[in-house]
């Protein structure tokens, strides 16, 4: 009989919880686009459950153009009225003008830098952070990587980007490796690392 699998704690909500840990929580990514998707979701979590936020990715993605960041650089009035008015989507001014905002800083790093994936994953050295926790309890909120993180997009001109923003963003983009030693992804994603 087949043993039944451990995951993290915090994924056994709902099914969607379950599929997101289970297939993208910690796996590396290095897909502009995908990046640009995690930053916007990440700044709309803010003082929100992650779960909020992925029952509404799908209409986030419609609403989004696909996370598009040269179409939401783009987005005038008429665009922000649209999406406050969204129910599918969280109507909150301040982080819809701020994902516009960012959309734009993005643009700028991939002129400069010539992806947001190269910019961004500076502050792993370009590698995963590969942690050993045994309990939730220990997986801390930010991190010396994070902080980094923080003040470089901040001072590129970035909002929604606090040090715990950021170190979600990490967790969730794989650039550290935050699954429990006990759970069945944490060797997964170590895997799909080494293969990168």
């Amino acid at each position: 009989m087949n043993e039944p699998l451990i995951r993290c704690d915090w994924s056994k909500s709902n099914d969607l919880m379950v599929q997101y840990h289970d297939t993208e929580w910690g796996v590396p990514v290095h897909n502009d686009r995908l990046l640009f998707e995690h930053l916007v979701l990440d700044g709309a979590q803010a003082g929100l459950s992650w779960n909020t936020v992925l029952q509404k990715r799908a209409a986030y993605r419609q609403a989004y153009d696909n996370f598009d960041a040269e179409e939401v650089a783009r987005y005038d009035d008429a665009k922000i009225a649209e999406l406050l008015a969204n129910a599918g989507i969280i109507r909150n001014r301040q982080k819809i003008l701020s994902s516009i905002q960012n959309a734009r800083a993005f643009l700028k790093i991939q002129e400069q830098y010539g992806s947001f994936d190269a910019f961004i994953w500076q502050f792993t050295e370009g590698q995963t952070l590969v942690n050993a926790w045994a309990e939730m309890k220990d997986i801390p909120a930010t991190s010396p990587q994070s902080d980094a993180m923080s003040k470089a997009l901040k001072r590129h001109g970035f909002s929604f980007v606090g040090s715990t923003i950021c170190y979600a963003f990490m967790q969730a983009s794989g650039m550290v490796n935050d699954h429990l030693v006990t759970c069945f992804r944490y060797h997964a994603c170590m895997r799909a690392q080494a293969g990168h």
